[in-house]
């Protein structure tokens, strides 16, 4: 009978005396046992728990917490931009004018940032290579970019074919103002393209110009003249559905020599703005030298003066892209070869613009070097073009790029490269 202080007896333990001290029996081993070999079993190990907690081990919970992240105060604070109380501001009669401090423009654009309005920031691509990289992906808001050339060198056909590849993009919609076309013309001749630029360099199921405006007369004529549908044309529809994909994003417009005034560009732009939201809009002028001035300066110069003051006030002020043509003068077309100030009317051409490409024959300027030995190649040259870099406001001018023409179909390869043959100055034919 145990006492009532006794402790209770160890589970698995028999009752009785505390066997500290007392010497276990145990049998002897053999002495002539042969030693195990091999690896020691390895005892089996206890699943692992769960993770003690913070009160479990003794820790104060606020230190299991990571450390909160402590917000630093922003770098822009609003500021006092009065001076003595006042506004400096000047009402000419004419418009308001109100110089900003360099903190208040920042603070204005901080906000833009903090609502996602940095349109301002992200170039439009023009579909390009390697035109678009080196001017740093396209053609940023506020930006005129110029595109000058001779005569037959195909910059109706480049600026057209850039407005198509920036709808298709959808990044933003294009306004083509046109003053030596009408809209059905550019039409046909985005058929063409569409026709064949899924496809280059290969051109099978291409139809050109030409073959377009026979096309549609055929459609005409196949039903006797009666509800001729031109989407039914075999011929026609794959360019015809994806025209129409990207359609609803590229306005055309006819030029007119009264109504087409900067002013009123800038009053049409103004209302796309109020009416399209936050969608972006790149403009087209289809040329710099035919839009018109009222009243009529007395010399070509003044008037090409005022209107690429006036293109480059209507990009800045509503923040869009513009790129405008501009042709020649007679020196220019003269010229051995020709560079951005053979462009007619104005040195505020070259001051305005932002970013000036000039397109020359290749055959025209290539060095004799590559061809007098081998005939074959200064023919080849004749199906391409090459693109100047004259200007380029944000990055590397005089840089040489070459595209290939496909003029029959109205359109470029757009997968342009460097040139790598030596150019110079005199031409090497006069035609």
């Amino acid at each position: 009978m145990t006492s009532p202080d006794a402790p209770e007896p160890l589970v698995g333990h028999p009752a009785g005396p505390d066997p500290v001290g007392q010497q276990t029996q145990t049998a002897p081993a053999p002495t002539n046992a042969a030693p195990t070999l091999g690896p020691r079993p390895v005892p089996p190990t206890a699943a692992p728990g769960p993770i003690p907690t913070s009160q479990q081990i003794g820790l104060d919970p606020r230190l299991a917490q990571p450390a909160p992240t402590v917000q630093q105060p922003s770098a822009i604070t609003h500021t006092d931009e009065t001076i003595g109380g006042k506004t400096w501001a000047y009402d000419s009669g004419l418009g308001n004018i109100e110089p900003r401090s360099a903190t208040r423009v920042l603070s204005t654009l901080a906000g833009k940032v903090a609502q996602g309005d940095v349109t301002q920031y992200q170039p439009v691509p023009l579909g390009f290579t390697p035109l678009d990289k080196s001017i740093g992906g396209g053609i940023r808001a506020g930006e005129m970019l110029l595109i000058g050339g001779a005569q037959g060198t195909g910059k109706t056909t480049m600026a057209l074919q850039m407005a198509r590849n920036i709808v298709m993009g959808g990044l933003a919609s294009v306004l083509y103002i046109c003053f030596e076309h009408d809209e059905e013309y550019l039409l046909n001749r985005l058929i063409a393209q569409e026709s064949v630029l899924p496809s280059l360099p290969s051109r099978s199921g291409g139809i050109k110009l030409v073959d377009v405006r026979q096309e549609i007369l055929g459609t005409w004529m196949a039903t006797g003249g009666q509800n001729a549908d031109l989407g039914s044309n075999p011929r026609l529809r794959p360019a015809l559905e994806r025209i129409n994909r990207y359609g609803p994003n590229l306005y055309l417009l006819r030029g007119s020599q009264t109504t087409s005034t900067v002013e009123n560009m800038s009053a049409l732009v103004e209302k796309y703005k109020q009416l399209a939201g936050n969608q972006r809009l790149v403009v087209f002028i289809d040329y710099m030298q035919k839009v018109p001035v009222h009243p009529e300066p007395p010399n070509e110069v003044e008037k090409v003066t005022t209107v690429v003051q006036g293109l480059k006030d209507l990009a800045l002020n509503h923040e869009v892209p513009l790129i405008s043509i501009v042709a020649a003068d007679k020196e220019g077309l003269k010229a051995s070869r020709l560079r951005n100030h053979h462009l007619r009317g104005s040195s505020a051409i070259n001051y305005e613009a932002d970013i000036i490409v000039i397109l020359n024959e290749k055959y025209q300027i290539v060095a004799k070097v590559n061809i007098e030995f081998n005939p074959y190649q200064a023919q080849r040259f004749r199906d391409w073009v090459v693109l100047t870099i004259e200007k380029n406001r944000g990055g590397t001018n005089a840089v040489d790029l070459e595209y290939q023409k496909y003029f029959e179909y109205s359109c470029f390869d757009p997968n342009g490269r460097t040139v790598m043959e030596k150019l110079i100055e005199e031409r090497l034919y006069n035609d």
